[in-house]
């Protein structure tokens, strides 16, 4: 009896190994699809957003902290007083404050 159980594990375990194989995707020889996920997140990470030209759903999307109602205050904001000069200017626009500011410095830029 102990036989027959120890041979029901060795073939589940089998069947479960070879169901993990033949359902796993097979990958090219020569490719190497880490490097190109690490490329990809490099590239969206090294785009800047632009406070005079993104729309508040963009700036809601890429930036950190920032939600509808303060994308909408920054869009107004240079609706009213024109173009931001600087990144730093976007400390005017109520409710972004330093630590925001901070967080996002690198992600902004103005054109």
């Amino acid at each position: 009896m102990r036989t027959g159980y120890f041979y029901s594990l060795i073939f589940a375990f089998l069947t479960s190994a070879s169901i993990a194989v033949i359902a796993a995707p097979a990958a090219k020889p020569g490719t190497m699809a880490a490097p190109q996920s690490v490329e990809q997140s490099v590239q969206t990470q090294s785009a800047k957003v632009d406070l005079n030209g993104a729309d508040a759903a963009t700036l809601q999307r890429e930036l950190s902290g920032i939600g509808k109602g303060k994308a909408d205050a920054i869009v107004a904001y240079r609706e009213s007083n024109g173009p931001f000069s600087s990144v730093d200017e976007l400390l005017e626009v109520k409710g972004i404050g330093k630590a925001i500011l901070d967080r996002n410095r690198d992600k902004l830029e103005v054109n």
